[in-house]
């Protein structure tokens, strides 16, 4: 059959983390388009949203017996099963989130989910647009040795004109599209570089 010789290029699966619980929330807004934009636009990359809001605060008191509560046990599985993270993260007081740190720490729990996998961040909000939140996540994400890409960076000033989400906190503004665009394609071409370095 024609072409049946040719390597399948294969499915990246991309596992997308907000900081904020906020439903209408700007960052979780940037995850919607990246999803869309994997779907409209990017062949060979697909993004799933995990949400974080179920997980219980860490306490191993709730580790019984080597288990961890259920609704952790299902989310380190969906983060295993991923080749790459996407975290949407928001600043708070200099830093990101409790709910994504209660998520990275749960994650965390021997065997480390997070280990020798590659990540990108994005980030919206007031003045640096979330940036010291990214700066801070990075430091974490070296003890986890996650790996993060290094560019481009997108820090998404919210509050500036013109309107970048509408009131549903969606994402309208096309040059920041095209921008969060160019994250998720540095991405792809980073984890397939990582999976071919650790594929030898």
């Amino acid at each position: 059959m024609e072409g049946a010789g040719l390597a399948m290029k294969p499915v990246i699966k991309v596992a997308a983390l907000c900081g904020s619980l906020r439903r209408a929330s700007f960052n979780r807004g940037l995850i919607r388009s990246a999803i869309q934009l994997c779907d409209e636009s990017i062949e060979g990359m697909k993004i799933e949203y995990v949400d974080i809001a179920p997980l219980p605060f860490l306490n191993t008191d709730l580790e019984v017996d080597g288990k961890f509560p259920a609704p952790v046990e299902a989310f380190r599985q969906r983060i295993r099963g991923a080749d790459a993270f996407l975290f949407a993260s928001p600043e708070y007081n200099y830093s990101f989130t409790g709910p994504l740190k209660n998520a990275i720490d749960w994650a965390s729990r021997a065997p480390n989910a997070w280990a020798d996998k590659p990540a990108a961040i994005v980030s919206a909000g007031g003045n640096f647009g979330g940036g010291r939140s990214q700066y801070h996540l990075r430091q974490v994400g070296v003890f986890l040795d996650l790996h993060f890409i290094n560019k481009p960076e997108l820090f998404v000033q919210a509050f500036q004109p013109p309107s970048k989400f509408d009131s549903d906190g969606n994402l309208i503004d096309p040059e920041i599209r095209e921008r969060l665009k160019q994250v998720l394609l540095s991405l792809q071409a980073f984890t397939l570089r990582l999976q071919n370095q650790f594929d030898k």
